[in-house]
């Protein structure tokens, strides 16, 4: 192995440690952000006993153990929920059982779901992954700046309606700032409100394709076609106006625009 190689893995290790302290900073959700910091900084730096961090090996041993919950936790805190549901719901306005495809659907999710979290993935990596990267910052402080670049989107997202219910379920007392909000709450709040917010989008979606079975029924009745499913004569329809229409970039950049970042 070359003498750049090593370096150049150790570099990709030790980003990679930060990704699975980000899964344990929101598992210590129901602490203040600097308490889980220093929660997760005793627990990566101290376990020794002697006060000094863990070796790089055992920071990946961590991670690993942290990949069972990591997936979850990530796809619940950004903007994949909101697009995967609005995506199924525009499969099942179009009358398609299974195109496209459930893989086709969670691959365009993913990849706009990249898109869209872009700006915060940036802000991640420069302001955590890289200083942590170059032994500028320890993994407590690294794992502390990715929650708030998390934060800030998911509180951007999240409706106060939605928050004030959690918060008060959990009698939690009232926050000074947005970024006093711990996870436990935040969370919960968060994906509620993007359940709320693909329903309505669906809604938005689902009206003209109902328009388009209503007409095609009532013309089916009238002709005293009863026994023809009117999906079998609306399908074609359907798609004629989703192409027509350019639904697919419609649909794809409004979701994309719908986060307003």
């Amino acid at each position: 192995m070359s003498t750049d190689a090593a370096p150049a893995r150790s570099r990709w290790l030790r980003r990679a440690a930060v990704a699975g302290g980000i899964a344990l900073f929101v598992a210590a959700a129901p602490a203040a952000h600097a308490q889980a910091a220093d929660g997760l900084t005793r627990a990566v730096g101290e376990i020794g006993g002697d006060g000094r961090p863990l070796s790089l090996s055992l920071q990946i041993l961590l991670l690993m153990s942290l990949l069972t919950v990591l997936p979850s936790l990530l796809l619940m805190m950004t903007s994949f929920t909101r697009i995967i549901i609005v995506l199924s719901i525009l499969r099942h306005a179009l009358g398609l059982q299974q195109t496209p495809p459930n893989q086709v659907l969670v691959g365009l999710s993913l990849f706009l779901s990249l898109f869209v979290m872009q700006p915060v993935l940036s802000e991640v990596n420069r302001v955590a992954i890289t200083p942590y990267g170059q032994e500028q910052i320890d993994i407590g402080e690294a794992v502390v700046r990715s929650g708030d670049a998390l934060h800030g989107f998911m509180m951007k997202q999240t409706r106060k309606t939605d928050l004030m219910m959690f918060a008060k379920i959990a009698k939690a007392p009232e926050y000074a700032s947005p970024k006093d909000v711990p996870f436990s709450i935040l969370l919960p709040a968060f994906v509620t409100s993007e359940l709320k917010t693909a329903f309505q989008i669906g809604f938005l979606i689902f009206l003209p394709f109902l328009v388009i079975d209503l007409i095609v029924a009532s013309a089916l009745m009238s002709l005293g076609m009863m026994m023809l499913s009117p999906t079998v004569i609306s399908m074609p329809f359907k798609l004629l106006l989703f192409v027509l229409v350019d639904g697919w970039a419609l649909t794809m950049g409004s979701l994309a625009s719908s986060f307003g970042t």
